[in-house]
């Protein structure tokens, strides 16, 4: 039996953000259509179903660690480095709420 981990990662995600799409418990927050992915992007997502595919990508994360992770270990996995303009770029974490709703 093929497991998560042997499928690639891109495939694997949109599959799992279709069904959660499908799925009438799981919906976003009404203002995940308005916000930034984290400090270090300059807009939100182009696409309207990112939240499905975050949801899916930290489903993946918790079936890879197998241990129980904790926000800010997401936070970070979801972070990027911050354009400052002629200073030196900078890492910056990712969003909490979008991990935590």
């Amino acid at each position: 039996m093929v497991t998560a981990l042997e499928v690639p990662a891109d495939l694997l995600i949109e599959r799992v953000a279709q069904k959660l799409k499908q799925m009438p418990q799981i919906r976003p927050p009404a203002w995940a259509y308005y916000v930034k992915t984290g400090v270090h992007k300059e807009r939100p997502p182009e696409n309207h179903d990112w939240w499905y595919y975050r949801a899916a990508s930290i489903l993946r994360k918790l079936y890879k660690r197998g241990t129980p992770v904790g926000i800010e270990r997401l936070r970070t996995a979801y972070g990027g480095r911050v354009n400052m303009g002629v200073a030196p770029e900078h890492f910056r974490k990712g969003s909490g709420s979008i991990v935590r709703k």
